[in-house]
């Protein structure tokens, strides 16, 4: 160890700076003493006998071919075996070892995935099927959820028009809200499908997301992955019974609900 590196045995002596004895800054020099090990020669002074050399550059370079190789061994379509190794707000990058590869949460399920840590944790063993390999890049894309059937390719036979179905909220917009039939498998109960007799200016006076509702199905577009649904329909219509409830000249009693100009 001298000031500034080591001095390297390579059968003559040659300066190891110590920025270059590793991939990463280390703080610890003395773990590297008597270290045998591969360098790249940097540069050769003949005049001063000064050679310099790097360990990084030489990890570099192994690392290099072990990405390339590795990438070679894959193949579109494969399944693998990899390791969690970092997530984000948009996926989860996978260790396939000497290369990683990014699981985006759109290929995570079929079903919503509100954010990437409810379905892998760091350091999880999984397996994930290649979907894409540019190699210019060095860029790897994987999905979990193509190892399962996708859920709409028996959505037709499962919830044909008028079928009543058991469902859950999982989200609301002002024009309506989305149920879940299934995981991967949502429909949109429009405003005007939650009731027959309540004016509702927004979904949120009568559903909340993660309510238990009965829907039926009013029409289906697998081509398109879309489903409409009705909530009102799965009640009873109450101007149906209406000429047997009422009669003209009937005398009633009610609640005041609403005033107009007119």
């Amino acid at each position: 160890k001298v000031r500034g590196g080591f001095m390297v045995d390579i059968g003559m002596d040659a300066f190891l700076p110590a920025s270059l004895v590793d991939l990463r800054p280390v703080r610890n020099l003395d773990q590297f003493l008597n270290l045998t090990s591969k360098f790249v020669i940097l540069k050769i002074n003949q005049k001063r006998r000064n050679i310099v050399v790097s360990r990084k550059d030489y990890l570099e370079r192994e690392k290099q071919l072990a990405r390339r190789s590795r990438h070679d061994t894959l193949q579109v379509g494969g399944v693998v075996k990899g390791r969690v190794k970092n997530i984000t707000d948009f996926g989860a990058f996978i260790d396939l070892g000497h290369l990683d590869g990014l699981l985006h949460i759109t290929d995570m399920s079929w079903g919503r995935v509100p954010h990437p840590s409810k379905l892998v944790k760091i350091g999880d063993e999984i397996e994930v099927v290649v979907l894409a390999i540019d190699k210019e890049q060095g860029k790897v894309s994987l999905g979990i959820k193509q190892r399962l059937g996708d859920p709409w390719e028996q959505a037709p036979e499962k919830f044909p028009i008028g079928t009543r179905a058991p469902g859950k909220v999982v989200n609301i917009l002002p024009y309506g809200a989305f149920v879940e039939l299934e995981p991967g498998v949502e429909g949109l109960v429009h405003i005007s499908d939650l009731s027959w007799t309540k004016r509702v200016s927004h979904p949120t006076e009568l559903l909340h997301i993660g309510d238990a509702v009965e829907v039926v199905v009013l029409n289906l577009d697998p081509a398109v992955r879309k489903i409409s649904l009705g909530i009102k329909q799965a009640q009873e219509n109450p101007w149906q019974g209406v000429r047997q409830k009422y009669g003209v000249g009937d005398r009633l009693r009610g609640v005041i609900r609403n005033l107009t100009d007119f």
